[in-house]
C-alpha cells in the first residue's frame, strides 16, 4: 500500500466517522482507530494510527496531533457568492503548480546553515530539488517535474503542508 493511499484512507476514516478500520495484506497490516467524542463530527476528534510492517523493518506507532474533521460549509447566499469568489486566490493561466506529494513540514533549505534551494525568479529544470518535506523524521527532497522560472513561493519555511497542497508557481519554459 502506498503512502498516498494510506493518507487518503486516514482522511476517509476521519470524514466517515468510522471508529476502527483494519487492513491486512500478505506482509502488511494497517489499523486506524478513531475515538469519537459525544456529538460525532465535532472538531476535537482524535485519530490513533498503528502501522505494523514486516519484521525486517522496525515497527512504528504513530500518534498524530488531533485531526480536524472538515465540516460542510453552508451554501453561500447569492449576496455572499461574489465575495467568496473574490477571496479565493486564482492561479494565472500561464503558470503550473508544484504540489506537495505528502503531508509533512516544508523546508526551503537543506539545513539551517545553508541557502534556499530556489528563489522567485530562479530558473529550474526537471530533477532540480526545490524543497524538503519532513515526514515522520525523514527528510524527503522534492524535485521539480517541470522546467521553468519560479514565479511565487506559496508556503512559508518551516510550515506544515498537506498532501497535494500547492508549494510553488512555475512559469514553464
Amino acid at each position: 500500500m502506498k503512502l498516498t493511499e494510506i493518507q487518503d484512507l486516514i482522511k476517509f476514516v476521519a470524514r466517515a466517522g468510522v471508529t476502527e478500520v483494519e487492513i491486512e495484506q500478505k506482509d502488511f497490516k494497517l489499523t486506524i482507530k478513531s475515538e469519537m467524542p459525544k456529538g460525532r463530527g465535532r472538531k476535537d476528534e482524535a485519530l490513533l494510527q498503528t502501522f505494523q510492517v514486516p519484521a525486517a523493518v522496525p515497527q512504528a506507532v504513530i500518534t498524530p496531533p488531533v485531526a480536524v474533521a472538515p465540516s460542510a460549509p453552508a451554501a453561500p447566499t447569492p449576496a455572499e457568492a461574489p465575495a467568496a469568489e473574490a477571496a479565493a486566490p486564482k492561479t494565472p493561466a500561464n503558470v503550473v503548480e508544484i504540489k506537495s506529494p505528502m503531508i509533512g513540514t516544508f523546508y526551503r533549505r537543506p539545513s539551517p546553515d545553508k541557502g534556499v534551494f530556489c528563489e522567485v525568479g530562479d530558473t529550474i529544470k526537471v530533477g532540480d530539488t526545490v524543497c524538503v518535506i519532513e515526514a515522520m523524521k525523514l527528510f524527503n527532497e522534492i524535485e521539480s517535474e517541470i522546467k521553468g522560472k519560479i514565479v511565487k513561493v506559496l508556503v512559508d519555511d518551516n510550515s506544515p503542508v498537506e498532501y497535494d497542497q500547492p508549494l510553488f508557481l512555475v512559469e514553464p519554459a
